[in-house]
Formats: C-alpha cells, structure tokens, sequence
C-alpha cells in the first residue's frame, strides 16, 4: 500500500503515534471537516514535544514547506517526462492514422495485421513506475482516447482475468465520459457479461456509432479526442506476465486489429530483448514495435538534489551524513526517487518535530520577525546550541555577559546571525557549481562526477584540506586551453545568474581572464612562427653532424630548463582564483553558527527508520511489547515474565530458555504458571480455565510457528524444533 503524501514513513521516536493516523484522517476527509483535522493534528505535534512553545507555528512552517516542496517535485517530474509524453503521443497519433486510412495496397494489408506497440524502457527503479504510468493514463485520455486501461501481472494469471479487467476498465472508462447515460451502463457492467474479443469489438463499435450520433455541444466535450479513438492497453510491467497469457492475447487481438483499433504500451525495466526472450518469433512478428526510453533514475536524482537542496528558495537543509543515507539507500537499494523524496519528507518532520527553534527555518524576512516574538525560554535554546556557544567563547567578556543575559541584545545578534547564514546559502550553491565544473572532467574524478558528491564533501569538512582537492587542483593546472576557456565561459554564466551581491567582482575578473587568453591566442601565433624560422635558420648554419648534435642538445636543455610561458602563467593564476573562491566560500555548514535552526543532522534516527532490521524489530516486539505498546503494566525487568504481556510474548520468552527441541506439554505448563500468576492464589482452578489457556496457548505457539521461530519436530511427535538462536 503506497503512503499517503504527508506520513509515508515509519514514526520517529519523537513524534506521537496517533499524529500521523490523525493526518491520514485529512487525506480521506472532505473539505468540510480539514480545519478540524488540522486542529487535531496540531494538537497532537504539541504532545508529542516536551517542548510544546511554538508548536502550532512550526506544525504549521512545516506543512507550508511540505505542500511547497510536494509543488516543486510534481513540476520536476511533469518536465522531465514531457518529452517522453509527448513521443509516445506523437507515435499513437501516427499510428492510428494508418489505422485509418482504408488503403488495399498489398503492403498495407500486410501491415494492418501488425498491432501498434510501444516498448517504454523505465528502469529497475520499480516503485517509480506507477507514478508514471498514472501520468502517462491522464496525458492519453486528455490528448488521444477516453479508453486506456492498465494491467499488471497479479491481477491477470489467466485470458480469461485479462479480458474480464481489460473490459471492466474501458467500460468504466466510458462512463466517466458520459455521464448522461450512466445508469444504463452500470446495469450492464452488473449483469454477466461474456469477456471474449467479440464482446470488446462489439462495445467498441457501439460506442463509436453513439458517439458520432451524438448533438454538437455533447461533442465539444471530446473534441480533443482522435476520431474513432484507440483502444491503448498498458502492459505496466510486461516481465511479469506468463508468457502463454501474453501469446493468446496478442494473437487473438492481431485477428480482430481491422475491426478494433488496438495499441499496446509495454511497461519494460530491464532491457526491450525481454519482448523477444518471452514471445517467439511468429507472435512477436504481429507486433510493430518502437522502442521508447525514459530518462535514467541517477538523471532524476540530480536534478531533485539541484532543485530542492542546492537552491535557497526552501531554508530547511540536510547535513552531509542525512544526506548520505538518502543517497545511500537509493543507490543500493531500491533506485527510487520517490523513496528518496518520503524520506526527504521524512526528516523535515523529524527537524520540526524535535526541533524547538524551527520555528526559524523560513524566509528571511519571516525568520527576522519571529525572532522578535521570542520567549525566554526560546532564547535560553539558543544559548544551548552548540554553534552559538562556540561563538559567545569568541567573542570578548562583555558581549558574552549581554549575549548570556539581555534577551533583547540576543535577538538582535540571532537576526544578523540568520541573515549572515543566508548570504552564505547565496554565496556557496554558485561556487560549489563553478568548483564542480572544473572538477567534473578531470580523470578519475577525484572529487566525484556528480554534484551531489562534491556538496557532500564540502558538507562533511574542509575540502581544500583533502587529498582528493590536491590533485584536483594538480590535474586543473595541466589543463589545454580551449577546455579552460570553455570552463571559464561556464563559471561566468553561473555567476552573472546567481543572487550573491559579492560576485560582480568575480564576474569581471573572470571576462578579464577570458580577454588575456584571447590576446595569448594571437601572440602566440605570431611568436611560433618566428621561433620557428629562427630555429630553420639556426640548424641550416650547422652543416656538420657535431655541431649539429650541439645545437638539438641545447635547445633540449632549454626547453627542459625554460622558464613558464604567459600561458602557464594565466593558467596557474585561474586555477588560484578559483582556489581563493572556494576557500572563501565553501565552508562546511557546521561551521557557521546557528546552523542547527536550519540543517537536519539526526542521521541514527532517519537510518533506524529506513534501514529496516525486521528480525531485530520483531525481537523487541515479542521480548519487550512495552517498547511499541507503551503500556506502563507492560513493564518488567530484564530476566522476569510478565503475566500481563501478550500470549505469544509470553511463550517467546519462555521459549528463549529452552535448547533445540522444546516439549510441548513443560512448555504449557511452564504457560500456564505464568497465567495463572495473575489469579492469584485463591483462584479456583477448573477444566473451563485450563481448556481456555491451552487455546490460548495453541494459537501463540502457531503464532511462532508463523513467524519462522519454530517448526514441528519428526524426531518426537510432542516436541517441536527451535529454529533461532542468540535471541534476535
């Protein structure tokens, strides 16, 4: 079940449990009732805090960036399928147009046989596809057909489940077109229908005949729509489906392709040979296949990372280790941006839930007047944070004694703190990229090839400390002209559109470098073919083959000995600039005070969450039920039974104590003593009470049996077989 879009993730610790079922609430309310659920909500992010001041404005901070950040992901994701959208409408009107032209020349009889199919190669980033594929749907019924059905493998183990969700979707397809008639249509989906390709052909010409029948104001409402409109299958993911489903239907459609206007997308993320692998050669034949090819998934990243991180239009920001978990997990794990995108939601939650003073993570303007409604005890959270106390140790004793007493002092220095923190947001997302244009083309990649590995090591510390920068900058110097030029060209680019106020300098240092190089460019010209003349004539006087050995001999050592030449010079003089840009500005965020306000840094938290241990989790659960349930009955020490805890925590404890082979009838006793315990002594023991604790105690050791922990034993019937050991 895919989360909803505000709490796709497993719970932080500090955030309340019943929060995020409050919010699934919202997504299935109607609007009457979303103020109210808001106000739960908020009410819920204020218990869940210790600290509950300001809690209303950060929950409501937090939805703001939220619904802003889900804005800008959905727009990134239109773009970048865009293209391929539109390829795949361009390919469907063209091939329904051949469709229609009722031509009977032999090769065109040949080829109405074939059925329209397109191969859309997405990637094994799997749990992407659905998204795309939703996407894909609305762009064909709002441009091409009303009639687009999808189809997975699980829900199609036979023809016969094929036809019958095939039908069922383009039926429903029609009644969401014409709404006019749709009752009758709901009477005849009611009633069984024979799913066989001559009722499909049959519905379809109905239709068709209706539609065209149909007043001109009920026909502006699908005028958008071809003509006659396909019938578009999509095979969402077309490795699943068993090959004999796929043969029958490909065959039975390519009979009936004349009479019904079929087109096939198949959904492929391996590679387009699957079509051949799982079709033979006279059923792949009946295909017209084109292949498409939707952008890679590393591709989709970048530009996530670029728009949401590397940007100061959002104030919240990932540190260098939250950050590399994200990217951890979705280059070893499962390749999925929008994975990559819930976590991202997932720790701007977190930050606004723990953090007290994220009541600040805003626009500038903003941030500046919330500081001036500060409470002391907001004040006192800033004196606490680690940042500033670095600060006031730097600062000289009077200004430490105001800084730690006169809150009003305080908020003037936090308001010109803020505003120096955003002026380094201006100042570092321009240098970082004109570092990576220099860095991104150099052999072996020393400080990696996408940007996101440079941002990383300019978070984790000084990067012009590291080995990796060192040669960096070896391998920049050795750089030809027309690659310095071009690069130059780039940077200046960067800088003219980005907003930093201290970069017109740069901007116009940069132009000067690209002028002298264009005036080495002329004087070297001239210079070399003077030298070489020179060096003609030289060689011509020494006719002789030893004062000609001489001669080569010295102009070797003068070469080896020469000095650097103007555009070495200019060479190791960009190199330096650029050196001088990047010690200035790129420094880690760490370093610059009150950067907790802003940067999420809870990485063990966001790993516990998305790093899954199920078998460490389901220990816990069965060892220690107090750690989910929170029950204050639940608790115990450590090598004790409660008598309160669940049946099967009971005999999972039990069963810890035993060896390999676990008799059944100690075991209930061993159950049934600790049950009973709760009774007390005066309990009157009868059959009813013992009958009731072997059911129960049945249904918790099939309960482990489920769960893996246990297995009957064949080497005596009344034991059973322990399969895990060392208690986790």
């Amino acid at each position: 079940m895919s989360p909803p879009p505000f709490a796709p993730l497993p719970l932080p610790r500090s955030i309340p449990r019943g929060w995020f079922g409050r919010y699934r609430l919202e997504l299935g309310a109607r609007e009457g009732r979303h103020e109210h659920v808001l106000r739960l909500q908020a009410d819920y992010f204020r218990e869940g805090n210790n600290d509950s001041e300001d809690s209303g404005l950060r929950f409501a901070t937090c939805q703001s960036l939220w619904k802003q950040i889900k804005s800008e992901t959905e727009q990134i994701q239109e773009e970048l399928n865009k293209q391929l959208f539109d390829n795949l409408v361009s390919f469907l009107r063209r091939s329904h147009s051949e469709f229609q032209e009722k031509t009977t020349e032999w090769t065109c009889q040949m080829k109405s046989s074939e059925i329209p199919t397109a191969a859309l190669v997405l990637g094994v980033n799997v749990t992407d596809h659905d998204l795309t594929f939703k996407s894909l749907s609305e762009v064909l019924q709002n441009n091409i057909t009303p009639y687009v059905a999808l189809l997975q493998a699980k829900d199609c183990p036979g023809i016969k489940n094929l036809m019958q969700k095939l039908m069922g979707q383009l039926m429903n397809c029609y009644i969401d077109v014409d709404t006019s008639d749709e009752e009758d249509w709901v009477q005849v989906s009611q009633n069984r229908i024979r799913c066989s390709m001559a009722s499909l052909i049959s519905w379809y010409e109905n239709i068709t005949k209706k539609t065209d029948s149909e007043t001109p104001s009920k026909k502006r409402t699908s005028s958008r729509h071809l003509q006659s409109p396909p019938v578009v299958v999509i095979f969402k993911d077309m490795e699943s489906f068993t090959t004999k489903v796929l043969q029958d239907f490909l065959v039975i459609s390519s009979q009936h392709i004349r009479e019904l206007p079929l087109i096939l997308i198949f959904g492929i993320a391996t590679s387009p040979m699957i079509i051949h692998s799982l079709l033979p050669h006279s059923v792949s034949s009946l295909l017209c296949i084109e292949l498409f090819q939707s952008l890679s998934c590393k591709e989709h990243l970048s530009t996530i990372i670029d728009k949401l991180l590397l940007t100061t239009q959002f104030a919240f920001k990932l540190s260098e280790k939250v950050l590399q978990v994200l990217i951890n997990i979705f280059l070893y794990h499962d390749f999925s941006v929008q994975n990559f995108i819930k976590g991202f939601q997932l720790c701007i939650v977190e930050h606004f839930c723990s953090q007290p003073l994220s009541v600040l993570c805003c626009r500038l303007v903003e941030a500046k007047k919330r500081v001036n409604s500060l409470s002391h005890s907001q004040c006192e959270n800033v004196r606490r944070l680690p940042s500033f106390r670095r600060y006031v140790e730097s600062q000289v004793s009077e200004k430490q004694i105001a800084l730690l007493t006169a809150d009003n002092f305080l908020k003037e220095v936090i308001q010109k703190l803020l505003e120096d923190l955003h002026v380094y947001h201006e100042n570092y997302v321009p240098v970082l990229r004109c570092l990576h244009v220099f860095t991104s083309s150099l052999p072996k990649y020393p400080l990696g090839k996408q940007i996101r590995e440079l941002h990383c090591a300019c978070l984790e510390n000084r990067v012009w400390e590291t080995e990796e920068y060192e040669s960096s900058l070896q391998l920049a110097r050795m750089l030809n002209k027309s690659d310095l030029v071009t690069m130059l060209q780039k940077c200046v680019e960067i800088f003219a559109s980005s907003s930093g106020k201290e970069f017109d300098k740069v901007v116009e240092k940069l132009k000067e470098f690209l002028t002298q190089f264009q005036k080495l460019e002329v004087a070297g010209a001239c210079q070399e073919r003077g030298e070489s003349v020179s060096s003609q004539k030289e060689l011509q006087k020494k006719t002789d083959l030893y004062h000609l050995q001489k001669t080569l001999l010295e102009l070797k050592e003068s070469r080896r000995s020469k000095k650097l030449t103007k555009f070495e010079m200019l060479r190791f003089e960009v190199v330096d600039f650029i050196d001088n840009l990047v010690r200035n500005y790129l420094v880690p965020a760490d370093h610059k005070t009150l950067h907790e306000i802003m940067y999420f840094n809870t990485a063990s938290a966001l790993r516990e969450h998305l790093n899954a241990a199920p078998r460490i989790a389901l220990h816990t659960a069965l060892n220690n039920p107090y750690c989910y349930l929170k029950n204050q009955a639940l608790k115990s020490d450590g090598g004790t039974i409660s008598n309160k805890a669940p049946d099967i925590c009971i005999v999972y404890k039990l069963h810890l104590e035993c060896g390999r082979l676990i008799n059944l009838v100690d075991w209930l006793e061993a159950f049934s003593t600790v049950v009973m315990a709760v009774e007390g002594p005066n309990a009157a023991a009868s059959d009813q009470v013992d009958d009731i604790i072997h059911a129960r105690f049945i249904r918790a050791v099939s309960e482990l049996e489920l769960l893996g922990f246990i297995k009957p034993s064949k080497q005596k019937t009344d034991h059973v077989a322990r399969l895990t050991w060392g208690g986790c």
